[in-house]
């Protein structure tokens, strides 16, 4: 079996991954763009250009045709067609596990900053559950957009880790400790509805892929506390505020969507208009088929 890129004693196989990684990475937003019809029915080519960005990026970004239709089935059959089928129940997602992402002031919902206007900083989504119930893809589809805001700036975890590998190997080996990030208990009305959380940053899947947990917040996160562990956080924080080539930052309109593996992503804060912002979010259980 060839060594992994992500093995720290492996450094052939890592230069080897590193150089063609860096040589098909997009440097552009308008790279991982394509233009399709109906996400409900993709063409052979619309897939195809879709599958060869995700490849590329761990991400696409699509431009559909369905504008303001608010059908749940537009995000449900393109996950599909990439082999995304086994949905997260979330504790705020809709019945049928898609998440519908708009301003919301219940009980349920009005403690969660997904759920208001307010700037949500770094992350990938998932990042405080078990592992049993880890998120490898993520679709975002919009409805309509905030009036103003509601940007998302995106980055390739693949990137982030070159990045911080190639600062220091022992910075990658602190941020795969298991119990390097600690999410700790969450409870409601007094119950325990979720425990404590610990895992690593980054984490090699059972099939060779490369797997990132992580959130930006400053409150509810407990870092492994030793001296490598917090020059390897910092060193990370740093890489994700820099302005580099493989930062993107763009809006998602109507008929719009974002298809990833998971990747590290951000949300500007937003005014809504007298109708307001609406993506479906769905999370998966599942790698995009092909990447």
């Amino acid at each position: 079996m060839p060594a992994s890129p992500f093995d720290l004693g492996s450094d052939n196989a890592y230069l080897a991954w590193r150089e063609q990684k860096l040589a098909d990475a997009p440097t552009r937003l308008a790279d991982l763009i394509v233009e399709i019809d109906d996400p409900r029915r993709l063409t052979a080519a619309e897939h195809a250009a879709i599958l060869e960005r995700c490849r590329r990026a761990n991400m696409a970004i699509y431009i559909g045709n369905t504008g303001d239709d608010p059908d749940k089935e537009i995000p449900t059959r393109l996950g599909a067609a990439f082999g995304l089928t086994r949905l997260d129940h979330n504790r705020g997602a809709d019945d049928d596990a898609i998440t519908s992402l708009t301003v919301q002031t219940d009980a349920r919902h009005r403690d969660y900053i997904p759920y208001s206007n307010r700037p949500i900083a770094w992350h990938t989504d998932g990042y405080y559950n078990s592992p049993e119930r880890r998120i490898d893809a993520l679709l975002l589809h919009c409805v309509h957009p905030a009036a103003d805001g509601g940007a998302n700036d995106l980055l390739d975890h693949e990137i982030v880790y070159i990045l911080v590998r190639d600062q220091s190997p022992d910075y990658i080996r602190a941020l795969m400790h298991p119990e390097c990030m600690t999410i700790p208990a969450s409870h409601v009305d007094g119950a325990q509805v979720r425990p404590d959380q610990p895992g690593p940053v980054f984490a090699v899947r059972p099939d060779g892929q490369l797997h990132m947990r992580y959130t930006n917040r400053a409150r509810n996160i407990v870092w492994r506390d030793d001296p490598l562990t917090r020059e390897a956080v910092a060193w990370l924080k740093d890489v994700l505020h820099r302005d580099t080539p493989w930062h993107f930052r763009g809006r998602l309109e109507s008929g719009w969507g974002l298809i990833s593996n998971n990747v590290l992503h951000t949300r500007t804060g937003f005014t809504d208009g007298e109708v307001p912002r609406l993506l479906y979010r769905a999370r998966y259980y599942d790698r995009i088929d092909g990447t």
